[in-house]
């Protein structure tokens, strides 16, 4: 199996099943490539560097924060649930999973050890997605409704648990509290797109590449395979960025001479500036 062939393939798949759908299916083949590549029966992965088709941004939902904190308030009394989601970016079966001992308070850490999924509908325990732990930081408003989480509870027990006492379940949280909230959010804001749980984890994608985080240090929050997937799956995000970039390049260029030439053309203040450049080597 070749990169080209991988490629030809992702290609014809994009011809008729969505983007979103395509990611998926290539995210699935590279994690069995990665271990064909750890029992080195191929020398590389094939799937690397594969260009994915864009899942419009219409096709995936972001909240802004003032959105998020709505969410939260329709979903109470688990709006920590929201909260965490929406800004570390956690799986849900990652969230499900969460242990107090797992919670490092002064050091604003999650410790992303085990998932829990529902593949026939029981509760099976594992290590996350890409089978990699990770250490996820928090933002400090969380530190409070986190401390308040763990009160009255072990280090062994469940971080969030449903009413019973049991796993938190995506169906049953949907089903009990999440689509009437985002029924009541969507009559807010009618232009919103869809949103599931999964959203949040794209919100918190969103929220940190707004807020100037790099390819990397997404990638390591999000507990993706490599960064060429972060940019393939929000690659959308990133293009946003390079207005910013534009600027901060105009604002740095501004303060030099060149700056000065364009942004005041009188030849006066032209003719000795054009001195100092010619003075350097260019």
């Amino acid at each position: 199996m070749t990169h080209t062939a991988v490629q030809a393939w992702v290609t014809e798949l994009s011809d008729s099943l969505a983007p979103s759908s395509v990611c998926k299916i290539h995210v699935v083949l590279s994690g069995v490539m990665k271990y064909a590549v750890r029992d080195r029966r191929i020398p590389r992965n094939p799937c690397d560097g594969v260009r994915l088709p864009r899942v419009a941004e219409s096709d995936r939902g972001y909240l802004t924060p003032e959105q998020v904190d709505e969410l939260a308030a329709l979903c109470a009394p688990t709006s920590t649930v929201i909260y965490l989601l929406a800004y570390t970016g956690l799986r849900w079966g990652e969230m499900a999973a969460l242990k107090v001992k797992r919670l490092d308070l002064g050091r604003r850490r999650l410790d992303v050890a085990e998932a829990v999924t529902e593949p026939t509908g029981a509760i099976l325990w594992g290590t996350p997605k890409n089978h990699e732990r990770r250490s996820v930081p928090f933002p400090a408003f969380l530190t409070d409704m986190l401390r308040a989480q763990c009160a009255g509870k072990s280090r062994e027990d469940l971080l969030f648990t449903s009413p019973d006492g049991d796993v938190l379940r995506s169906g049953n949280f949907r089903r009990r509290t999440f689509t009437a909230a985002v029924t009541e959010l969507r009559s807010r804001h009618p232009n919103l797109p869809a949103i599931t749980p999964h959203s949040l984890r794209h919100t918190a994608a969103s929220l940190a590449i707004s807020s100037g985080a790099s390819v990397l240090s997404v990638q390591r929050m999000l507990g993706h395979a490599s960064a060429a997937m972060t940019l393939d799956v929000y690659s959308d995000l990133f293009e946003e960025d390079l207005d910013a970039v534009a600027d901060a390049l105009n604002n740095r260029a501004l303060k030099t001479n060149v700056g000065k030439l364009w942004a005041n053309p009188d030849k006066n203040t032209a003719e000795p500036v054009l001195e100092t450049l010619s003075n350097h080597d260019l």
